[in-house]
């Protein structure tokens, strides 16, 4: 299975030419390609597949696709090599 998780860039960096950042998903942190995602900025909420950050997406949006991928844990750890935390931490 394939999942978009949706995260909050943490912070943005470049290494070996490419826009990397570092992105939470609810509590797991991990570095993610930026490079299709040149407007997003820390803070920005991103919709991540394979390592790479594919398109922005809302908060609201965003914590209550956290929310259903928490119910769908198998999947996630799948996806993101862990589960995600079941307390939410704050967006900021």
């Amino acid at each position: 299975m394939c999942l978009g998780i949706p995260g909050r860039i943490l912070d943005i960096h470049e290494s070996t030419g490419l826009r990397m950042g570092t992105v939470d998903f609810g509590g797991v942190r991990r570095e993610v390609c930026l490079a299709y995602t040149p407007r997003a900025d820390v803070g920005t909420y991103v919709i991540v597949h394979v390592g790479f950050a594919i398109t922005e997406v809302d908060e609201t949006e965003a914590v209550r696709t956290l929310d259903v991928l928490r119910a769908m844990a198998d999947a996630v750890e799948g996806e993101i090599g862990e589960p995600l935390p079941d307390v939410r931490e704050s967006p900021r």
